[in-house]
């Protein structure tokens, strides 16, 4: 099959997917906005926390999303929070390319994550991520301001959200800013679990 470009993030109930401020950044809200994934298994053995961890659904779709990856897309603001986060493996274990102003030598991370900081923008960052995946596919990580700079360029095939039954107020909504007018959507699957519903669409032009 082609290679696809998608992404794949857990969104609140009124369409944000993250708090405003990095500060509350593993705060309440997102904890419980990504409760879904705490338990499971996969998410566990990724991240080396330890034996166990529920398996079902949930822990199969953060499996397959991780084996389809062949290289992630980020952005600075992403990265900025992820390097104070995330462990010394970091939890990607392929290459990452970061969209950046920053120029800054790539930084290698035990476990095959190599950060790359890509300075010509987001269709330069996407050349490279291809050509790194090699047959599989690419993925955008976030934040949510270059998931939508990708998706208001045409450059995402598909994407999943995770539907969590929480509600945030304020933050960083997914879809603010999206050119509607361009952007057409395929509903691709959709499946419920006791935690949250997986939604799956097809972009296409409008």
């Amino acid at each position: 099959m082609a290679q696809k470009v998608f992404f794949s993030v857990s969104m609140s109930l009124d369409g944000f997917i993250a708090p405003e401020s990095l500060g509350d950044l593993m705060g309440q809200q997102w904890r419980e906005l990504q409760q879904w994934v705490f338990p499971q298994r996969f998410f566990r053995e990724n991240l080396k926390l330890g034996e166990g961890g529920e398996e079902g659904r949930d822990n199969d779709i953060l499996r397959e999303t991780f084996e389809r990856t062949g290289a992630s897309v980020m952005g600075k603001r992403m990265f900025d929070a992820g390097e104070r986060m995330w462990p010394e493996e970091a939890p990607f274990h392929t290459p990452v390319f970061v969209v950046t102003h920053t120029r800054r030598d790539r930084w290698a991370r035990p476990g095959g994550t190599t950060f790359h900081f890509v300075n010509d923008g987001i269709e330069s960052a996407l050349d490279q991520a291809r050509e790194a995946a090699g047959d599989r596919d690419v993925r955008i990580a976030g934040g949510g301001a270059t998931i939508l700079e990708y998706l208001n360029a045409g450059l995402v095939d598909e994407f999943s959200i995770a539907l969590s039954p929480v509600l945030f107020g304020c933050g960083i909504r997914l879809f603010e800013g999206v050119d509607a007018s361009t952007v057409a959507l395929e509903p691709v699957r959709s499946e419920s679990s006791p935690r949250v519903t997986h939604l799956t669409y097809a972009v296409q032009p409008r």
